[in-house]
């Protein structure tokens, strides 16, 4: 397989390499960047078009955009949604660079078409399995507690689900919630969640972007095997002073950006804190009164333009989750990320970024009230990384990428000590290393007027370093019992305990049937060598994240798509149905009753299966008028197979939904009201539920008496949000602009079961007559959470 493999991704490279000696008549290429004339920001997609020669380009993350062409006089349409084209005449002569602003006055522009019409990449566009959320439209969902949620907005989009209401992280056909690579401005972010998953840690007032690609994904991206979530910063108003903010029940926000040097360097800080310990404090009795329950984080970035062909961006965030009880008991996690990127211009065809990053992902338990007897315990991964990604304009139907990535991580899975008595014994875990490294290369080509495509192929590689030991376990007589132990070996610093490499091929083709309709399939194989581990009903801030190691092999994946997309009238409907199937190997699972904290020999606990998840997704969005949305629905299976578990036999995911529903609308009752609604429907997700019990000493013990694992469901979700928007007047003269948003979340009082468990009666139990036991359903929120936000800028 690897040989096959190997020789795919050298015809790959050749493929992509003979494209450079395509080389006609005398060719010059225009270049720049384009950004928005208002605050100085890049745009990302914009499109740049030759209406004579039907050929185009979009620019890239970064704003950057290059077209080849003969030399000759040509008309070029600078274009975005929601921003004024500009007609520019360009005599290409020589290689020409031309960097606009989108959005000036007419007076400016040789000549300009006002167009308020939805761009048609839902159709055009090669990528599929990919949503981007505008956050205009983010700000107009129906919030809880008046909150703007990037994460709780993703998960309208199809193929997106959620375990339940304080579930941290999301899950993507069907994977678990550590198989999404998160991204902060090309940092990775651990863990995405404040407040047990009600709110993100992305701040929407310094969000510039959010893409989500599902599946077709590139070979640039890598580390994760079910989706990528690339989120990007704004760089800071580069024309004048711009302030936002916003004050809510339970938290306010407010950021600044501004220039530093106008059109040349920038910066924006924005920061969140949470109070809703402070409110309730007066209300709560002397045993809760310390109760710690808040958020914070800072979010800031600042930009500075060298020349032409140099810019540089420094970006980082901060932010931490405090919950306990005085100094009796409590928890704490936080990410801390830092980006460092450089922008350069080598030719007007070939343009890089280089990027070095640093992420901390840092959480810790404490409980005690003195400090003679307490249980402090604090853990952490942090990776450094560097990451060069060149991309070459071959011409303006065929795009070449290349680059690669190197990752350092230190885990340190638990830095413990336990005090009884004033005597302290330090439990702690040792640290783990490792490397992981990768080379990409990708080609974007068009053929003729209908076929396009994207081929490439991605090397991984990953290895487990020292110092630390390497354990070896014997079999078992019943995988579900775990793992003898029979052997450590100890390893010195720097030497190699553990190496892996895969070849992951990614490949995407796009067929134009009319302007307004096409077919798309993609296949992606993706290897993910670091595991969240988590046997809890839904995966928590404080679980442990493990390397690949020699008894734990790196999860692989292979998904391919096909889907249909069809746009009517004129762009204002957009429809798709996607079609997917993903085969996994070396799943992770655990024995029953498996301990994960504190155990040096957790690997012996571990399980490795295979996994399926298959499905289908239907979306319909509605993008002109005063009313529009849209619909996502998604019918998928997500199940897996592991020896020792479910009598060997195919078992559902505990994050396995067959249908997934929600209904989003906005409606414009005047220029300045506006309302939405969300509706969500959800199939329950599965459990284990014991088949019998024995009685022991009047305790009652419950018993799976076949042996099955998540063997009934919990009853369907489903919840109804609404909300309101008031404008403040607008008046020309003043930069002052306000907003009044009312929401209610749960509107119908709704008791959505998070999970469902078993207790004995507390009643005495009459001599003879056999324990009481009943059902406890769990509800996060069982009761609608109504708030009001008030939001500004200036």
């Amino acid at each position: 397989m690897k040989t096959t493999l190997t020789q795919l991704s050298l015809l790959l490279f050749a493929l992509a390499l003979s494209t450079l000696s395509l080389q006609g008549q005398e060719k010059f290429s225009l270049s720049g960047y384009i950004s928005d004339g208002e605050t100085g920001e890049t745009l990302i997609g914009a499109t740049v078009y030759v209406p004579s020669l039907q050929q185009g380009v979009t620019s890239n993350e970064y704003g950057f955009y290059s077209l080849t062409l003969p030399a000759a006089t040509y008309e070029v349409e600078y274009s975005y949604v929601g921003f004024e084209t500009i007609l520019e005449t360009i005599e290409l002569t020589k290689n020409t660079t031309l960097s606009l602003e989108l959005g000036g006055s007419a007076q400016q522009l040789e000549e300009v078409v006002v167009t308020s019409e939805a761009a048609n990449r839902n159709v055009s566009d090669l990528q599929m399995s990919t949503n981007s959320m505008n956050m205009e439209t983010l700000k107009k969902l129906p919030a809880l507690l008046g909150e703007v949620e990037v994460l709780r907005s993703i998960q309208l989009l199809p193929g997106v689900s959620t375990v339940g209401e304080g579930a941290t992280g999301f899950n993507v056909r069907g994977g678990s919630i550590d198989q999404n690579l998160v991204l902060l401005d090309e940092a990775p972010v651990y863990n995405s969640a404040h407040l047990f998953g009600f709110f993100s840690v992305f701040n929407p007032d310094a969000v510039k972007d959010v893409e989500l690609f599902k599946g077709g994904i590139p070979a640039r991206y890598g580390g994760r095997l079910s989706s990528i979530l690339d989120v990007r910063m704004k760089e800071g108003n580069s024309k004048k002073l711009a302030v936002n903010g916003g004050v809510g029940f339970i938290f306010s926000r407010l950021a600044v950006e501004a220039p530093i040097v106008k059109d040349k360097a920038s910066f924006i800080v924005a920061a969140r804190r949470s109070y809703i310990d402070v409110l309730a404090k007066p209300f709560l009795n002397d045993d809760l009164g310390e109760t710690t329950l808040n958020f914070y984080d800072l979010t800031l970035k600042t930009n500075y333009k060298l020349n032409e062909n140099n810019q540089f961006f420094l970006s980082g965030y901060f932010g931490r989750d405090n919950f306990g009880f005085g100094d009796a008991a409590g928890f704490d996690w936080g990410n801390q990320t830092t980006s460092l990127r450089w922008n350069h211009i080598f030719s007007n065809k070939l343009f890089a970024n280089t990027t070095l990053y640093y992420s901390n992902y840092e959480y810790s338990i404490d409980f005690g009230d003195t400090a003679e007897n307490a249980f402090d315990w604090t853990a952490k991964i942090v990776n450094t990384s560097i990451k060069p990604r060149f991309t070459y304009y071959i011409t303006p139907k065929n795009i070449l990428r290349f680059g690669g990535q190197a990752i350092n991580y230190r885990f340190e899975p638990a830095n413990a000590f336990i005090s009884s008595d004033g005597e302290t014994q330090d439990i702690s875990l040792d640290e783990r290393f490792a490397l992981e490294g990768g080379l990409y290369i990708e080609n974007e080509q068009t053929l003729g007027e209908r076929w396009q495509l994207n081929y490439g192929v991605r090397w991984s590689y990953f290895s487990l370093m020292g110092k630390g030991n390497a354990y070896t376990f014997g079999d078992a007589l019943n995988p579900n019992d775990g793992r003898p132990l029979i052997g450590i070996e100890s390893f010195g610093k720097g030497e190699r305990i553990q190496d892996f490499n895969n070849f992951e091929p990614r490949a995407a083709i796009k067929y134009q049937l009319s302007p307004d309709n096409s077919i798309k399939a993609s296949y992606n194989r993706t290897s993910q060598y670091i595991h969240l581990l988590s046997n809890t009903v839904a995966s928590t801030p404080v679980d442990i994240w493990l390397p690949s190691t020699n008894n734990v092999q790196p999860q692989m994946a292979d998904q391919f798509a096909i889907g249909y997309f069809q746009n009517f009238k004129d762009n204002t409907y957009e429809t798709s149905v996607e079609f997917y199937y993903k085969n996994m190997d070396h799943q992770v699972d655990y024995i029953d009753g498996a301990d994960l904290v504190l155990n040096e020999f957790v690997e012996g606990q571990i399980l490795e299966g295979d996994g399926r998840a298959y499905g289908m997704e239907v979306q319909v969005q509605k993008n002109k008028g005063k009313f529009t949305g849209w619909v996502s629905y998604t019918l998928g299976r997500s199940e897996r197979l592991v020896e020792g578990i479910n009598n060997d036999e195919w078992y559902p995911n505990r994050f396995d939904q067959t249908h997934n529903l929600s209904l989003t609308t906005f409606y414009e009752l005047s220029k300045r009201l506006s309302v939405s609604a969300v509706f969500v429907y959800n199939t329950g997700t599965p459990a284990t539920f014991p088949t019998s019990r024995y009685t022991v000493a009047g305790y009652t013990i419950p018993h799976i008496t076949d042996g099955s694992r998540n063997n009934v469901r919990i009853p369907s979700y489903h919840r109804l949000d609404l909300s309101a928007t008031l404008e403040g007047k607008r008046n020309e003269e003043r930069r002052w602009q306000s907003s009044w948003v009312f929401s209610v979340y749960n509107v119908y009082n709704r008791r959505n079961p998070f999970s469902i468990y078993f207790q004995q009666s507390s009643d005495r139990i009459p001599v003879g007559q056999p324990a009481t036991t009943e059902a406890v359903r769990f509800s996060v929120v069982g009761n609608f959470i109504p708030s009001i936000a008030y939001n500004f800028k200036f």
